[in-house]
């Protein structure tokens, strides 16, 4: 099968928002109960829950119930923007000028911290440019790591984060690029966290931002405000360290420094 243009599917997904037609979330006499939003949570990758407890507390605070739906990162921005999901969890920024059928709410709840993963503790990293002489993997789909990576000659997409680790250590690559709390839990998840490890510093710390379609439009200015709300009070972090401490005793270790 032909793979589907990028404008042809921003054309598919403003052509969804005009016949879903009316923002899910708006109460009128014969809707007094704003649906379910349904957003879409990558597979596999446990930092997308930091993510979602802090949505649930915020459209919490609308009286907006969420479901998340786990979904592969790239299927889960076809899903989102074409209008058949509410949203996307967390995404980097540049998603919105990918995506026009997806807006960023503002301000970011999370961040991500792209790190390399070697076998090899020799190997040292500063920054994207670094990593650049190297057999590189990424996981197919998440923006970050194909930004940093872009213009590099020898990159490698694979479709999970299991498969990128076990790649680094059967030496099939020489880095993983992954964010740094979710490898470390692949790692411990499959067993292999004393071959593989996680070199510091981090490549890059990226903000998160919670997008949903255009649809929500009139939506975004209310989430926004509970948000910001949030963050100046700092129950929006609290929220991300409780989340955080939680997912690391669910795996049974200790959170990376």
């Amino acid at each position: 099968m032909a793979a589907v243009s990028q404008p042809f599917r921003m054309l598919c997904g403003l052509v969804s928002a005009v016949i879903l037609g009316t923002s899910a979330w708006s109460a009128s006499p014969a809707n007094p109960v704003p649906p379910t939003l349904r957003l879409a949570r990558l597979e596999g990758v446990p930092d997308q829950r930091i993510g979602g407890e802090i949505l649930k507390v915020a459209y919490a605070r609308l009286g907006i119930p969420v479901q998340f739906v786990a979904v592969p990162p790239l299927r889960s921005l076809l899903e989102s923007s074409e209008g058949r999901l509410d949203g996307e969890v967390q995404r980097i920024l540049n998603v919105e000028t990918q995506y026009p059928t997806l807006i960023a709410v503002k301000p970011w709840i999370n961040y991500i911290e792209p790190a390399a993963f070697v076998k090899r503790l020799d190997l040292k990293v500063q920054g994207w440019a670094s990593i650049a002489p190297f057999q590189v993997g990424i996981v197919r789909g998440v923006g970050s790591s194909e930004a940093g990576t872009r213009g590099m000659s020898r990159v490698t997409a694979v479709p999970s984060m299991d498969v990128l680790m076990r790649m680094v250590a059967a030496e099939r690559i020489e880095v993983g690029v992954n964010d740094r709390l979710s490898g470390v839990l692949i790692l411990h998840q499959l067993g292999l966290d004393a071959e593989v490890h996680p070199l510091d510093p981090p490549l890059q710390r990226i903000p998160l931002y919670h997008f949903l379609h255009v649809r929500h439009a009139e939506l975004v200015p209310r989430i926004e405000e509970v948000l910001r709300a949030m963050a100046a009070s700092g129950e929006l972090e609290q929220i991300r360290s409780s989340a955080v401490r939680a997912i690391v005793e669910e795996y049974g270790i200790r959170p990376p420094p």
